[in-house]
C-alpha cells in the first residue's frame, strides 16, 4: 500500500503450493521486499525509538540485526486434531483421528489416490484439519470430502465396501473355533476394524473393514479369509505355475494399489521384462502369508520377488503399513529359507511408486539376473 516502504520477510520455511509458487517468485523480483530464511530470536527496541528485530541461521551465515517501524508475526496453524480427542471414538489407536509426526498433528489422510480418507472408516477430513491451506483451497477441500461422504453413504446403502474396492461384496471370514488368541490381527489391522472380546478372541468390526487383508497376513493359523482372496487361493495360483527344467521361473507378488498399476504403465509404454517372470496381484503386500514363498521354492521357483508401496515418514501405502508390515515378515524368511538350505539372496522386497514405471525393468531384470547367477533351485528336479 506503501510504495516507498522497504518489507523484510524472515521465514524458517516458505510452501507455495500451485498458483501461489507465481506469486512468491513475482515477490522475489520485487525491489520493495527482501526475503531471507533464518530463525528470529529477539525483537527489541532499537536506539532510535524503532523496533530491532534479531536473526541467526540466515543466507548471509551470520546474525542479523534489522531496525523496523512495524513488526508483523505471521499466526501459524495448529491442526484442532491434536491432542484433542473429540470425536470420542472407541478405537484401538484412540479416540481421535491419527496423525502423522511428518505433519505435524495434522490428520492422517493425506493419501495419494484416495485424499480425504482418515485412518476412520467414514470419517473424512478436510480444510485445515487436513493440512495447512488458505480459505479458497479450504471450500474446494469441503466439496471434495463432501462427495466422498455421499459416496460413502450410497456403498453402505447397496452394501457394498466402501473403500477402496467399490464393488467388493466379500469380508473377512475367520474361523474362530480355530482361534488361539495370539492378538496379532486385532494389532496390526491399520484401520481398527478388529477388536477383542474378554477372553481375547478377536470381533470384526465389517463396517470399518477396508479389505486390504492384513489381518490375513498376519494370521499365524490361516483362519482368516475372504471368498475371493484367501491363503488357499494365492498359494494355488502359485502351484499351477508352470516351471520348466530348463528355464528359470520368478514368481512376483505385487500391491495392486501402487505396483500393479506401474507395471500396467509399464506394458504401455512397450518396456521389455524378462519373461521368467510371474505376477500375481495382490489387495496389499500387508496380507503377505510367508507359506507362500515356501510353497514358492518348494514347488522349484528360482526366485521370489515383492513389489509393494513405499513405507516409513512418507508412506505411500493406502492401507497405512501394508508394506511396513510385509518388510516385518520379509525379515523372517530367512528362517524359512534356512530350512531349505536355499540362499537368502533368491528373495526381495522392493518399494515403488506408480511414477516408478520407467525404473521397474531395470529393477526386475536385475534381481531376474542374480537369480540366474546363484543358479537354479535345487527343489526344480524334485
Amino acid at each position: 500500500m506503501n510504495p516507498d516502504a522497504l518489507s523484510y520477510i524472515i521465514y524458517k520455511d516458505m510452501r507455495t503450493p500451485g498458483q501461489y509458487e507465481l506469486f512468491y517468485k513475482h515477490a522475489q523480483n520485487d525491489p520493495g521486499i527482501l526475503l531471507t530464511k533464518g530463525d528470529v530470536t529477539g525483537v527489541d527496541v532499537a536506539d532510535n525509538g524503532t523496533v530491532a528485530v534479531i536473526a541467526e541461521n540466515t543466507f548471509l551465515g551470520e546474525k542479523i540485526k534489522l531496525d523496523a517501524d512495524l513488526v508483523v508475526l505471521a499466526t501459524g496453524l495448529v491442526p484442532a486434531t491434536l491432542d484433542n480427542p473429540v470425536l470420542n471414538l472407541s478405537y484401538r489407536q484412540g479416540p481421535g483421528l491419527p496423525d502423522l509426526d511428518l505433519y505435524q498433528g495434522f490428520a492422517d489422510s493425506n493419501f495419494i489416490c484416495f485424499q480425504y480418507e482418515t485412518r476412520r472408516t467414514g470419517v473424512y477430513a478436510c480444510g485445515t484439519v487436513r493440512q495447512p491451506m488458505n480459505m479458497t483451497d479450504a471450500q474446494e477441500d469441503a466439496a471434495g470430502a463432501a462427495f466422498k461422504a455421499i459416496q460413502c453413504i450410497d456403498h453402505v446403502a447397496r452394501g457394498v465396501s466402501v473403500h477402496p474396492k467399490a464393488w467388493d461384496l466379500t469380508f473377512p471370514d475367520p474361523q474362530l473355533i480355530r482361534c488361539t488368541a495370539c492378538k496379532r490381527c486385532t494389532e496390526e489391522c491399520p484401520f481398527g476394524a478388529i477388536d477383542e472380546d474378554e477372553k481375547g478372541i478377536p470381533i470384526y468390526r465389517l463396517n470399518r473393514c477396508r479389505r486390504c487383508g492384513t489381518c490375513m497376513g498376519a494370521c499365524p493359523e490361516r483362519i482368516v479369509s475372504f471368498k475371493d482372496f484367501s491363503v488357499d487361493i494365492i498359494g494355488s495360483m502359485i502351484k499351477a505355475i508352470d516351471i520348466p527344467e530348463e528355464e528359470f521361473r520368478i514368481l512376483c507378488l505385487a500391491c495392486e494399489n501402487d505396483a500393479y498399476p506401474a507395471l500396467d504403465t509399464l506394458a504401455v509404454n512397450r518396456h521389455k521384462l524378462d519373461p521368467s517372470i510371474r505376477f500375481i496381484p495382490m489387495r496389499c503386500l500387508g496380507g503377505l502369508n510367508l507359506v507362500w514363498i515356501a510353497d514358492a521354492f518348494s514347488k522349484g521357483i528360482d526366485g521370489v520377488l515383492l513389489l509393494g508401496c513405499k513405507f516409513g515418514e512418507n508412506y505411500q501405502c493406502h492401507f497405512v503399513k501394508g508394506s511396513e508390515l510385509a518388510d516385518y515378515r520379509f525379515s523372517k524368511v530367512g528362517e524359512t529359507l534356512n530350512k531349505l538350505q536355499l540362499e537368502a539372496d533368491r528373495v526381495k522386497l522392493i518399494q515403488v511408486a506408480i511414477d516408478d514405471y520407467p525404473k521397474l525393468p531395470e529393477m526386475l531384470n536385475e534381481f531376474v539376473e542374480k537369480v540366474k547367477e546363484i543358479g537354479p533351485n535345487p527343489f526344480k528336479d524334485l
